[in-house]
């Protein structure tokens, strides 16, 4: 069975802020109680989720990888034939898992994302994580804040508004009981202003959902502290003007995608918001080598998103996916 919510909500609150005294206690407080109700009473798909954790069988892994491409939590020879299909059917009843892969109990969940491509490609430009507060906003699963608990920070907090994805973390977590690992059901903009809490904050695959990047830049800068670190993955076109597309309708298949700057527009907004040490350490275009349909997905991916004569564009003509990762610093 799982920690009660209450428990959580009160070790996120004394993570934060363990003297209850700072201007934003209350109010985030406040928050973490509504979008417990909101599970609880109201969102149907929360409370079938909140079935499968309880529902989950006691089974504590006796070792854990996480420093690893799959994160592995325990091995096959660990469970009983029973609990083994118990585990399984949770872990289907939380479909689509995208940010992965794990290896739990000998099942290998593989993922939509082999997300392991990127964090190798991050992972040596990035500050050293020890010791650090880090913020993941859009953190899924947790597939990043369990590689990143590896090195030992004093805090990892992921925001994660989408039920299915918070849920998966939620499972995973009830068995790593990792310390100081917590996530929240909620968007960034959500929050209260958390000034200059965190050392470091990743902000991957969320931008060009924004419809105010700008603004989302610069209250991220005042939420991290003094040369406190952004690490910042988003959608981009190709070219060197300072321009970004905002398609009409949708991208790949998306219908929430607002901007896709170039690399120099993406910049002139960090430095917009404050910003300094702003470089660019990779662009990657995305292939189905790192995102694909698996049986752990019921939808679409990358293959459906794409022109069926043009691997180069997108299903409504733009320039097919690519991401730069960018790293900046608070002055």
């Amino acid at each position: 069975m799982e920690h009660p919510q209450h428990d959580i909500h009160h070790d996120i609150l004394q993570a934060l802020d363990p003297t209850a005294a700072l201007p934003w206690y209350q109010e985030l407080n406040d928050l973490l109680q509504t979008k417990d109700n909101f599970q609880r009473h109201r969102d149907r798909k929360s409370q079938q989720y909140l079935d499968i954790l309880n529902n989950l069988p006691a089974i504590t892994p006796q070792s854990c990888n996480l420093d690893h491409d799959h994160v592995t939590i325990g091995q096959d020879n660990e469970l009983s034939d029973e609990s083994r299909e118990q585990l399984l059917h949770a872990l289907y009843g939380l479909r689509p898992w995208r940010k992965g892969p794990f290896k739990i109990f000998g099942i290998t969940v593989d993922t939509e994302w082999i997300s392991y491509l990127k964090w190798n490609r991050l992972q040596q430009h990035i500050a050293p994580l020890r010791g650090r507060r880090i913020l993941d906003i859009g953190s899924s699963c947790g597939y990043y804040l369990f590689r990143m608990s590896s090195q030992q920070p004093k805090l990892l907090l992921g925001l994660e508004p989408y039920a299915t994805f918070y849920f998966q973390f939620r499972l995973l977590q009830q068995l790593l009981q990792l310390p100081n690992c917590y996530t929240i059901p909620a968007k960034f903009e959500e929050l209260p202003l958390l000034s200059g809490l965190f050392d470091t904050i990743f902000h991957m695959g969320v931008l060009y959902h924004v419809k105010s990047p700008i603004d989302t830049l610069i209250n991220i800068r005042r939420t991290l502290r003094r040369q406190g670190e952004l690490v910042l993955e988003t959608l981009i076109i190709p070219g060197d003007e300072y321009l970004a597309l905002s398609p009409k309708d949708r991208y790949a298949k998306m219908n929430n995608v607002y901007f896709l700057p170039t690399v120099n527009c993406l910049t002139s907004w960090l430095e917009k918001a404050g910003f300094t040490n702003i470089r660019c350490i990779d662009i990657t275009r995305t292939t189905t080598a790192e995102q694909r349909k698996t049986v752990w997905i019921q939808t679409e991916s990358l293959a459906d998103f794409l022109d069926p004569n043009d691997a180069m564009l997108t299903i409504e003509g733009y320039p097919a996916p690519r991401r730069a990762l960018m790293l900046a610093q608070v002055k």
